[in-house]
């Protein structure tokens, strides 16, 4: 059965978009994303495991946000915590690392949504399976997977937010998340994954352990940043704000066409990339939150003032292209639009 519109539903608000805020808006587009792609059997939307993770993340930051959204987010949040494991052989984890600390960053927002112990317990669990990827034959970091192929700078980035983030949640245990953490940054930061133009290539080459010069993704921009504040808030070292910023200039720098975020990566449409820059402007908007920064709150307002004028259709669904022309809007796109409301409503 997919999902109904009298389910996990507030009233629409009957306000022009030029006065809604963000926070209203972002309101407006969860309940677009929830009638169109929402399964209630399943848990997840259009069928999209990794992405349902991170549309679980907005979802929860929006209820943490907005105290009047935050029912109807933890109605939805519970029923894709009952639910979605069963499309995955009853599990969060699967054979790689990245969908995994998608997941429990999703768990930890839901936790700081709801205060429910349960949401931090998977993310610890979860997060206590990705340390196996800790095998590299590169002095350090994770593996993309469990196969043992590729060296993603994704995966190494999840495992630096989700051990901090709980380092910040699990006082019984900070010491050890915060000593994870700082393991992956150390690593990181001295691959050579961070080019010269302070932005992030896609990963590693596992032969000689250098930084691939592969794409420039926003997402590889986004998560690090996001990791950086929690670990600066959990050792009260400025040391890693600095880094964190360096990066988000880097990537607004290069990234964006006109002080609007553009992936240079690929075809948009693709549910994957589509999902991407709504990734970045959240780790942005955790940054900002951190250490507030006004061109940060400006960078995301003027994004997020874009993409309400330029890039909605007919039905209000999000596309790809945050400054248009529209292009072919699908789930990710317009899940990712939602991160970036939700961004602005923070800053």
């Amino acid at each position: 059965m997919k999902y109904s519109k009298s389910l996990f539903l507030l009233p629409l608000l009957q306000v022009s978009p030029a006065a809604a805020d963000y926070a209203d808006n972002a309101v407006d587009s969860i309940n677009k994303l929830n009638n169109k792609w929402y399964d209630a059997n399943t848990g997840l939307w259009d069928k999209l495991w990794w992405q349902s993770a991170n549309m679980i993340t907005a979802i929860a930051k929006l209820g943490s946000h907005d105290g009047d959204f935050k029912k109807t987010a933890s109605d939805i949040v519970a029923n894709t915590y009952a639910k979605a494991p069963g499309t995955n052989g009853g599990k969060w984890t699967n054979n790689f690392y990245d969908d995994e600390g998608w997941w429990a960053l999703g768990w930890i927002a839901s936790y700081d949504m709801t205060g429910d112990a349960k949401y931090l317990d998977t993310a610890k669990s979860i997060f206590e399976d990705m340390t196996g990827g800790w095998t590299t034959p590169c002095n350090g970091g994770i593996w993309w997977d469990k196969e043992k192929t590729y060296i993603s700078a994704i995966s190494n980035e999840l495992f630096l937010s989700v051990a901090a983030h709980l380092a910040n949640r699990v006082s019984n245990d900070k010491q050890n998340y915060i000593h994870w953490a700082q393991a992956e940054w150390d690593w990181f930061s001295n691959s050579g994954i961070i080019n010269g133009e302070n932005t992030v290539n896609d990963g590693i080459d596992k032969g000689t352990c250098k930084n691939n010069g592969k794409t420039v993704f926003t997402y590889n921009q986004g998560v690090v940043l996001g990791g950086l504040a929690e670990l600066a808030k959990a050792t009260g070292d400025n040391k890693y704000i600095d880094s964190a910023k360096a990066i988000a200039n880097g990537a607004i720098k290069k990234l964006s066409v006109d002080g609007i975020l553009t992936e240079w990566g690929g075809v948009e449409e693709d549910v994957t990339l589509a999902q991407f820059k709504g990734v970045f402007v959240r780790g942005l908007a955790a940054l900002s939150d951190e250490a507030p920064d006004q061109s940060f709150a400006d960078y995301l307002k003027k994004n997020a003032d874009t993409i309400w004028s330029k890039d909605r259709d007919n039905e209000g669904i999000f596309g790809p292209r945050w400054q248009g022309p529209l292009g072919t809007p699908n789930a990710a796109s317009h899940a990712s639009g939602i991160d970036l409301l939700v961004a602005a409503a923070q800053a």
